[in-house]
């Protein structure tokens, strides 16, 4: 018989979680899901006009997020990225790269109608606690 799983979760204070009844992560056994993660700080919108700092303050949210809970973005083994403009890929992708480089994650990304104006990226995440222990060096993938 095995143990029964331990659920936690984690907000990150905006509004919108009370509002919808969502967390801003949730973890589940090994597995940590960060939902649907915007630039919307304590003042709300970061990063106005500009992709890549949308996106650079997203990966800032969810590595805390994922931190909270006992994990890192090196045990992250899925992404998806909406981007309200197809445009804003490649900024996009460029701040993915800088910040999953060595880890590659499965990733998704699509064009997609966002929760307000001025919302250019949303990022969500999934994470396997121990994913990044299992890294190996480019050259030995």
């Amino acid at each position: 018989m095995s143990a029964p799983l331990h659920r936690s979760a984690v907000g990150s204070g905006t509004h919108w979680e009370a509002l919808a009844g969502y967390a801003r992560a949730v973890r589940v056994g090994d597995r940590i899901l960060v939902s649907g993660t915007t630039a919307t700080g304590p003042e709300g919108l970061v990063g106005a006009g500009d992709p890549a700092a949308q996106a650079r303050f997203i990966l800032d949210k969810i590595e805390a997020a994922l931190l909270q809970l006992g994990g890192s973005l090196r045990d992250v083994v899925r992404t998806r990225i909406y981007v309200s403009s197809l445009d804003d890929w490649e900024p996009v992708a460029r701040v993915h790269g800088e910040r999953f480089g060595a880890i590659r994650p499965a990733n998704t990304l699509v064009q997609a109608g966002l929760v307000g104006a001025g919302y250019l990226v949303e990022i969500e995440a999934e994470a396997v606690i121990g994913a990044g222990d299992a890294l190996q060096p480019a050259a030995e993938q």
